[in-house]
């Protein structure tokens, strides 16, 4: 298992902050981790380009320091939907750029940790969506659940879409979004019942989201 694939269950469930924690944990466990974010919009202009707050929390968490056009093939400025972004931008996303940077990183370590951006089925395209990514790169998918009301249907149909596309739920995380949500355990409870895949960690509302303290509360044994 070479790489992972992180979905969500929608936008600001978590997504990036499970990837670091990954990244970080499998790093403790003697790996060589580097992150990857395939396309991003909101990114801001730099004087080296565009650059998306995450792809450069990815980047820095991973062990080496990697060229960002690697890291982030596609970034775009306004923080819309991605297809609309690069429709804008009069760019069409394609597999081969995202397949070959995917290359370049993984020839440099021994786990990518693959982000995707939004939900599992956010359109890239008229004819490409976030889940031929990972089919695309051949990796297994990690699913974060954002922890709150209405997470339950959320995460089932996110299962279901993940196994009908053929992509294997390797395991999941919650993540506590909503410190006021009732009955937060008796969602978890049925949420680790309903998800046919080990839970890697439960993450609870926490003041400060570094990859240290996401991934103390992570176990990235059943990936290795």
């Amino acid at each position: 298992m070479p790489g992972l694939f992180v979905t969500g269950t929608d936008t600001d469930c978590g997504k990036t902050a499970v990837s670091q924690g990954l990244i970080a944990a499998l790093a403790a466990r003697e790996q060589r981790v580097l992150g990857m974010k395939p396309v991003a919009s909101g990114c801001v202009e730099t004087a080296d380009g565009l650059r998306n707050d995450d792809a450069e929390r990815l980047a820095a968490a991973g062990w080496c320091e990697q060229p960002y056009a690697r890291i982030n093939p596609y970034a775009f400025a306004p923080a819309i939907a991605p297809h609309v972004a690069a429709a804008e931008a009069g760019v069409e996303i394609a597999l081969a750029p995202i397949h070959d940077a995917y290359r370049a990183l993984s020839d440099e370590a021994d786990w990518v940790v693959v982000e995707g951006a939004g939900g599992w089925r956010v359109p890239l395209g008229d004819r490409l969506s976030m889940r031929d990514l990972p089919r695309a790169l051949d990796l297994p998918v990690v699913l974060v659940v954002g922890v709150k009301l209405g997470c339950i249907n959320h995460a089932l149909l996110t299962q279901d879409s993940i196994r009908a596309s053929g992509c294997p739920l390797v395991g999941w995380v919650a993540n506590q979004v909503d410190p006021t949500m009732p009955a937060s355990a008796a969602n978890l409870d049925t949420l680790t019942r309903a998800i046919a895949a080990p839970r890697l960690g439960v993450i609870p509302w926490l003041d400060q989201l570094t990859p240290a303290t996401v991934a103390a509360h992570l176990d990235p044994t059943p990936l290795l």
